[in-house]
């Protein structure tokens, strides 16, 4: 089985990570893990202007790498074997777009379990990913 696990560095996302960690275990045929880290750089747009392209990617790229950096460790101590995958852009479209093109057969992250009324106002990645994903997504809480 391939997985997707979609990390933010929230305890909810390194709970997805185990889990994922399990299910793999469970499966006969084995499989492997891909990380991915997405940051929406719509905000930082602006600041392009006056620090440079290549410092705001860098930035990015250093908050990637703090959000994955409990994932990998995790993965390391389970002994499992990982790749990973840092993007900018819009972070639901993004995971979507990494699971459909790697053909990944699973894709997990973590629910934030947000109250009805907030995901009313403001949405969620997960909600977004499971709404346009056309791999399956599994919500770990």
């Amino acid at each position: 089985m391939k997985m997707l696990v979609a990390t933010d560095g929230s305890k909810n996302a390194l709970h997805a990570v185990k889990y994922a960690i399990q299910l793999l275990g469970r499966v006969s045929e084995g499989g492997s893990i891909t990380l991915i880290s997405v940051h929406d750089d719509v905000a930082l747009r602006h600041a392009r202007r006056f620090v440079g392209k290549e410092a705001v990617a860098d930035y990015l790229r250093e908050l990637s790498e703090q959000d994955l950096a409990d994932a990998r460790k995790t993965l390391d101590k389970a002994g499992v074997s990982h790749d990973m995958i840092i993007r900018t852009g819009h972070v639901a479209t993004e995971i979507v777009e990494a699971a459909e093109r790697g053909k990944f057969d699973l894709l997990v992250m973590g629910s934030k379990g947000r109250s009805a009324l907030k995901d009313l106002l403001i949405g969620s990645v997960a909600k977004r990913v499971a709404e346009i994903s056309k791999v399956p997504v599994l919500l770990v809480r």
